[in-house]
């Protein structure tokens, strides 16, 4: 594949994406001309936090977590990101150092676009950087939601929405798959895989689900909710 097809490819790819699909063909143009193709293999590390944030990411396939890890070793995963979803735009505008760390869930890969280079194109394109606003709310947002999880729900609770949003995710379908490993789902529920397994039962114990290996069965009572 020739540099102007890779090109080509990036700029059609970009224009799929939240975070540029609103965007002028000239300022597209502009950011895949610039953007970088890499790839992550399983378990590897895109960053760590403290590192000098050089750029932001967008998934083209696989995903990523972003995640930190406490003192006592102890990893809190912040959020998942798949295909077409964007992270570590704000450090990469502030200048600042990324304030967590980064990990490909399976084999991915991303659209890095470079700090320098895309600071140049917001020069050269103002407009640009007004509508990249919007992409530093909605992640405002998740962040503020995150936060709100944590502190006012229990554990069975956060396992439940997950499950709700993997059946929603899945047209609303009662049976779905796990779609990480006990040990990360912890993680990103902000618990330990014992206190999970704990919640499993309660929530299996009440008639809420059924579990067989990585498949659920959600009960009518736990997706009658989210059609009111």
């Amino acid at each position: 594949m020739t540099v102007t097809e890779k090109v080509l490819q990036v700029k059609n790819f970009l224009q799929k994406t939240p975070i540029f699909e609103n965007i002028i063909d000239e300022q597209l143009q502009a950011v895949a001309n610039i953007a970088i193709l890499q790839t992550y293999k399983k378990n590897e590390t895109l960053f760590w936090e403290g590192d000098e944030a050089t750029g932001f990411f967008i998934v083209k396939s696989g995903r990523i977590k972003v995640f930190k890890v406490a003192n006592n070793g102890k990893e809190q995963i912040l959020h998942i990101f798949g295909i077409e979803e964007y992270f570590a735009e704000v450090p990469a505008f502030d200048g600042g150092n990324f304030p967590a760390s980064a990990a490909a869930i399976e084999t991915s890969e991303v659209v890095f676009i470079p700090r320098t280079a895309f600071l140049m194109v917001l020069q050269q394109h103002p407009t640009l950087a007004i509508a990249m606003l919007g992409t530093f709310a909605r992640h405002l947002r998740q962040l503020t939601h995150l936060v709100d999880t944590l502190s006012f729900q229990e554990v069975p609770e956060r396992l439940t929405n997950y499950l709700l949003k993997l059946s929603k995710r899945n047209d609303n379908i009662n049976v779905i798959e796990l779609d990480l490993p006990k040990t990360q789902l912890a993680a990103l529920l902000g618990t330990v895989p014992e206190t999970l397994s704990r919640a499993f039962y309660k929530l299996s114990q009440e008639g809420k689900i059924e579990v067989n290996g990585t498949k659920i069965t959600l009960s009518d009572e736990i997706l009658t909710p989210r059609s009111n």
